[in-house]
């Protein structure tokens, strides 16, 4: 019996999105991290509020979990913080600051489509996610 309850408390559980993060240039400052299910607010989250917004120490960016709400269609978006002041710096329209999103889309001119980066979320699992930097 304890193994069934055991089984539908784990069912019943949002799922947990295991992230690993690779080619940071230093392990200076943070990683903002962005999980949303809404297109409109990829890959700005400030527009979602149901999306998940954390901030983890680059140093420990190279494995780390968000808990997403609910099984469902997700982005991630995340952004190598350097200075740690909450906020991607930019150079006239490029980015100062490493970015990276999941399922690694190609960068061309502007950010990814919530399409190209979206994944599904039905359990627990795992996204790699390789930083860029274009500056």
């Amino acid at each position: 019996m304890a193994a069934l309850t055991a089984l539908l408390t784990a069912a019943s559980a949002p799922p947990t999105v295991e992230v690993s993060i690779t080619g940071l240039r230093n392990a200076k400052g943070q990683i903002l991290v962005c999980l949303t299910t809404n297109p409109k607010a990829f890959p700005d989250c400030s527009k979602d509020k149901a999306s998940v917004r954390m901030a983890v120490k680059a140093a420990d960016a190279g494995d780390f979990l968000i808990h997403a709400p609910a099984a469902g269609t997700y982005a991630i978006a995340v952004v190598h913080d350097e200075n740690s002041n909450n906020k991607m710096d930019l150079a006239i329209f490029l980015p100062k600051e490493g970015f990276g999103f999941s399922r690694n889309p190609t960068i061309t001119v502007g950010p990814p489509s919530f399409k190209s980066a979206s994944f599904a979320v039905t359990g627990d699992m795992r996204q790699s996610i390789k930083m860029k930097y274009m500056l």
